[in-house]
């Protein structure tokens, strides 16, 4: 059986066609690298975001103190430099004119290094301290559209969540201008697909209205379950209705689709060989209650390997696929 559908005149040079869905090639599960409360989520599902800006935030008040304990500490820290600094010059004078003893200057330049030693070790702690501070901060690695929400403000959020109250993520975002089409095709028509190859792409959802794209990529190896291998196609431009996770109808064309093809209205149309002519009429075969029903119809032009049909049939229609002699109005009809 066939299904009666809309076909653009493009597919006149179809090559092949499959089934995939759109999927965004920048798409992150975003989670935190702490673990800690939720306090704050400044998003909902559909919000845009920017790299780098601020979605979420863990409880913080203990990474905070450590920070400004490490703060303090860098700055007394910095404070004795000067005076360890002064103390040496000075003890460096003294013994030029042999007013001190070398101990008392080795001392001197010992404490130096320590304070300065303890300098960089404060200032190691305070980075250290502010990586903790900015590990409760959940930031947007992307500029993207928010696409599921994953935690509410009071959960736990753990960086690899394994209990039931805890979460992994907090948000799923990806980034909408990445969108493409990945379909598999048979292992057996993969010859057909080469790179670049343009292509026509229609959505279940909007089944009028059609995107022109191009094979962008066929990754070098097969499925073995489903023997297919995996084919991403570009858009070459699309809308705000094109979303992730929409299923797809990819055309494979021989050759670019030229102006009026791609501008044109969809057309109801059939396989050719679904199309047979009795009594100087132009008929095909439903299959209604386990025998054919003759149904005239009004072709238009020819699409490739399909047909137009102009009267007679409705979108959604089964009808036979292959009409030979030995169908006629009200032969017995198994379907398998």
């Amino acid at each position: 059986l066939a299904t009666v559908a809309y076909s653009s005149p493009s597919q006149a040079n179809a090559v092949l066609t499959a089934s995939g869905y759109v999927v965004a090639q920048r798409k992150a599960a975003v989670a935190s690298k702490g673990t800690g409360r939720l306090v704050f989520l400044g998003v909902e599902e559909g919000d845009r975001v920017k790299e780098g800006q601020i979605i979420a935030r863990l409880e913080d008040d203990d990474v905070v103190a450590s920070q400004q304990q490490a703060r303090a500490n860098r700055t007394v820290a910095e404070a004795e430099v000067k005076d360890a600094q002064q103390w040496h010059a000075r003890q460096k004078q003294m013994l030029d004119r042999n007013l001190t003893s070398q101990a008392e200057y080795d001392a001197a330049e010992t404490r130096l290094n320590r304070v300065n030693a303890s300098v960089v070790a404060a200032r190691a702690a305070l980075t250290a301290a502010t990586v903790a501070v900015e590990n409760t901060r959940i930031r947007a690695p992307f500029d993207g559209t928010v696409l599921l929400k994953h935690a509410d403000v009071g959960e736990i959020v753990a960086p690899f969540a394994s209990a039931s109250s805890s979460r992994g993520a907090v948000v799923t975002i990806a980034d909408m201008t990445s969108l493409e089409v990945e379909a598999d095709v048979s292992e057996s028509n993969i010859f057909r697909i080469t790179p670049n190859l343009p292509c026509e792409i229609s959505l279940d959802a909007y089944p009028d209205q059609r995107y022109q794209g191009y094979v962008s990529k066929i990754v070098p190896t097969a499925d073995r379950a489903k023997a297919t291998v995996l084919v991403k196609v570009k858009f070459k431009s699309y809308d705000y209705r094109v979303l992730p996770e929409m299923s797809a109808k990819i055309t494979f064309l021989s050759k670019e689709a030229d102006a009026s093809a791609v501008n044109a209205k969809s057309v109801l149309s059939v396989p050719s060989n679904a199309v047979a002519t009795r009594d100087g009429r132009e008929v095909v075969y439903k299959v209604a209650d386990g025998s054919a029903k003759e149904v005239p119809i009004v072709t238009g032009k020819k699409l490739g390997s399909m047909v137009e049909v102009q009267e007679g049939l409705s979108s959604g229609d089964r009808v036979i696929a292959r009409v030979d002699e030995r169908i006629n109005d009200g032969v017995k009809v198994v379907v398998k």
